[in-house]
Order: C-alpha cells, then structure tokens, then sequence
C-alpha cells in the first residue's frame, strides 16, 4: 500500500475513534478532530489513493482552473466536463440556491452569474500571485515570502465559499522545490484527496518550468472531518486497507479470507504482476487485489511555461502510469 494510502487511512482512523460529533453550516453533521499534519515527498512517490479510486484528469484540471486558468467561471469547467462546482454556482438572477430545495442560500450582483464569486481562481488573478511565485523562484531563490493567499477579507462576503485550502508557501532547499499548505477546513473523504494529489501535481508543474526538483509537500489541515453519510464509504476503504496489507504474506491473505468465509483465487496479468481475487459464498467478486506498485505522474518535458500546460479536456501534457487501484466508492456531498 502506498505511503499516502497509510497516512490517510491513519487520518480517517483517528477521527473515527477520537472525534466529535458536530453540527455544521451545512445541516449533515459531522465527526471532526482540531488537526492534521503530514509530509509526502513528491519526488519520491507521487500522492494519489490506491484504495480507491481517484480521477486525476478532474483533479488536474480543476487545480488548473485556479492557479493557470486563474477563473472563477464554473463553465470553464464544464465544457471539459468537469462537475465538481456544479452545486456552487451562481444563477443568472445571482442567486446560490441548494440543490435540494430550491431555497436561495445567498444573494450575488447578477455580474456573478455561472461563477462562486471572488474566491479561488478570482484572487490568484486579482493578487497576481502565480506571476509573482514563479518570478521569484526564479529571480530570488533565498526568498523566504513567497505565500499565495486565496484569503483577502475584502473578497470573503463575495464569495460562495472561501477557500478551503486557503494558503501555500514556498522553498527551495538544496535544488528541491517544497511547498506547505495550509487547509482551514477539510472533507476528509471527499476533499483530501483530490488536494493532495492537486498540490503534488502543481509542485511537480512549477520546480519543471524553474529548472527545480519536486521535494516534499507539508500538509496541515484545521477541523479535518467526515461527514455521518459517509461512514460507511470510509468504513469500506479502511477494510480495503486492512486486506491489501495482507499482501505482503500470501498464507496470510489465504487465512484472513478462510476466516471470512470467502474464496480467494489468483491470477497472472503479466509476467510481474498478478490479481488477486476475493469471492464470497456465491463466486461473486468482493475485491480485487493488484501486486503493489507506486504511481508516476509524468510530465510533459517540453513545457517550459506553466501557463503552456495543455488545459483541455484530454489534459496531454499529464499521464499518470502505474496507478493501481481498488475501485470506486461513492461518497455524499454535503453543501
């Protein structure tokens, strides 16, 4: 199992058993714990969940949306079929309703129609703080004040939502480049993932076109969460986890599934790598085990300009290989 897989795993563990439950904004409640922190060395394993399924074309291109595109227009995202906002989006009377009822949840200027308002992508661009980093990783290497802020009080009442990982900072150290961000609020279940991988993916992006190395990304989060309709979905990735570790001693996988009553069968993908099945008391699949391998994010060497990155929908200057995992696993979102 991957190094990101265990710490988040760890992460979900810990609210789980030490949490409180609380109620929010968004009327689900929640099980939160005061903080997180970890590290990840990107350039020694790229982040991205194996023990369930991660779509990194959709994360790519939303962290693209806000720090390339610097957009707030949740159309942009669309049109490359992308719907993470979509439950977020300002109405052409700018009215943010919920989804559900119908019921108008905030006002905007009509000026705001199809977009969240002045967060995100409208700061990055207002602030001008992706120029400003990457002039100065380039200029000023020994520079110790390069912070990008997506929280600027005077934006905040225009906002549908402020930004959840509102801050990041910047390092070089021995040739690496390293990054720190900072999340005020955090969907474990949902959320985390997708931000991890987003954040690797645009350290990798950025030490390319400075002539860097990707080194670690430090990662702290206040309030980390998970909401009560998603117990089951992480309940279920935590019971993956539990299995996949078994990999590592076959008699053990076979004792753990005999314990289980379910059958467990094998076979070849190729010459280095095998599937392990598991089968309940009917033959039906229950899981499926892939040998361990780390993903790679590949870039496109030939881009020298972030702001070169293809942004399409097919996303070509990004391959992801190796990428091994177990499956789906819906998880509700809360507004």
């Amino acid at each position: 199992m991957a190094s990101w897989d265990d710490i988040y795993c760890r992460i979900c563990e810990n609210i789980l058993t030490n949490g409180r439950q609380v109620h929010n904004r968004t009327g689900v409640d929640s099980i939160k714990i005061p903080s997180a922190f970890f590290e990840l060395n990107v350039g020694k394993e790229f982040p991205i969940l194996t023990t369930k399924q991660l779509f990194i074309r959709q994360a790519v291109l939303e962290m693209l949306w806000i720090y390339q595109a610097q957009s707030n227009d949740v159309r942009w995202l669309q049109e490359r079929n992308v719907h993470i906002w979509d439950l977020w989006e300002i109405d052409e009377n700018g009215d943010w309703k919920d989804v559900n009822t119908g019921k108008v949840l905030k006002h905007f200027d009509p000026s705001y129609a199809h977009t969240i308002g002045t967060a995100y992508g409208y700061i990055v661009k207002k602030m001008g703080l992706m120029d400003r980093l990457i002039d100065s990783l380039i200029n000023t290497p020994e520079d110790r004040r390069r912070i990008m802020s997506l929280w600027q009080d005077d934006y905040l009442d225009t906002a549908v939502l402020p930004s959840c990982v509102w801050s990041s900072e910047w390092d070089i150290t021995d040739g690496k480049l390293n990054a720190w961000v900072h999340q005020r609020s955090c969907d474990v279940p949902l959320g985390l993932p997708f931000n991890v991988t987003q954040y690797a993916t645009l350290l990798k992006m950025i030490a390319q076109v400075t002539d860097l190395e990707p080194g670690f990304v430090s990662y702290s989060i206040n309030e980390p969460h998970i909401y009560v309709n998603q117990l089951d979905g992480i309940k279920e990735q935590l019971r993956r986890a539990e299995t996949y570790e078994y990999l590592k001693d076959k008699s053990e996988l076979e004792l753990l599934c005999e314990e289980r009553g379910n059958l467990l069968q094998m076979k070849n993908l190729d010459k280095n790598s095998k599937e392990y099945q598991i089968l309940d008391s009917d033959n039906k699949i229950i899981d499926i085990l892939l040998d361990p391998s780390t993903p790679e994010l590949i870039l496109n060497k030939e881009v020298t300009d972030f702001f070169d990155f293809d942004n399409s929908k097919e996303l070509s200057d990004v391959k992801l290989v190796k990428y091994k995992h177990m499956g789906k696993i819906p998880m509700p979102i809360a507004q």
